[in-house]
């Protein structure tokens, strides 16, 4: 393949990279995942080029870089939702106190889900 190729493979990559990130950073979980397989596709085609000579590497690689971090923040905040969500549930099962003694004691709620208040 010719340097033009090479660019053009990279200047693709790019524009892709930069759609990811407007993707990550507006939360639209559901074009990441349309992404995935054209970036997958342009890195598959740059593994058969020769990239010795192009300075668009280091541009495409930082953008690399940067997605990924936020990538990876995103499923952070996936996974203390989900951690969250678990802790309500499990409070609608039970309520978790503790004794003078500290020791830990739960109380199962009744199906429907309700406590009594008193005053």
């Amino acid at each position: 393949m010719t340097d033009r190729r090479t660019g053009d493979i990279l200047d693709d990559l790019d524009e892709l990279l930069e759609a990811e990130r407007q993707a990550l950073l507006s939360g639209n979980l559901e074009k990441i995942g349309r992404l995935v397989d054209r970036k997958e596709a342009l890195i598959d085609e740059l593994s058969l080029v020769d990239l010795s000579g192009a300075v668009e590497v280091k541009r495409v690689s930082a953008s690399l870089r940067r997605n990924q971090d936020l990538l990876d923040h995103a499923l952070a905040g996936i996974r203390d939702v989900a951690r969250r969500l678990a802790a309500m549930r499990q409070v609608r099962r039970n309520l978790d106190t503790y004794d003078a003694n500290g020791s830990k004691r739960s109380i199962p709620f009744s199906q429907n889900g309700s406590l009594e208040k008193r005053a």
